[in-house]
């Protein structure tokens, strides 16, 4: 008689271990769909990182150029040749020794 509950036991065990086995295996299976999701949208991540980056660069060698436009412009700003060309233009000064034509109306 003392077999009868012996083999209940193991059976009971058995299902036990049975359980705990697909359990654990859906835990970890389940971790590892979470963890390739995550990595995924980790992934999507990083390549829009990769492209506003490049854009950022574009940006700051755009501005760049822009700077040294202004500096040069800011340069000639302060020449002789700037100041006589404005006072011609918009002044209409002229200089001693310059004939002024006015064409005929």
């Amino acid at each position: 008689m003392s077999e009868q509950p012996r083999k209940k036991r193991r059976s009971a065990n058995r299902l036990n271990n049975r359980i705990a086995i697909i359990t654990v295996t859906s835990v970890v299976v389940s971790m590892a769909l979470v963890v390739n999701l995550r990595v995924s949208s980790l992934k999507k991540k990083a390549e829009e990182y990769r492209e506003k980056e490049q854009s950022l660069v574009e940006q700051v060698t755009s501005e760049q150029d822009r700077s040294k436009t202004l500096e040069q412009n800011r340069i000639y700003v302060q020449t002789k040749q700037y100041i006589e060309k404005i006072a011609k233009e918009k002044l209409g000064l002229v200089d001693p020794d310059e004939i002024l034509l006015k064409p005929e109306e």
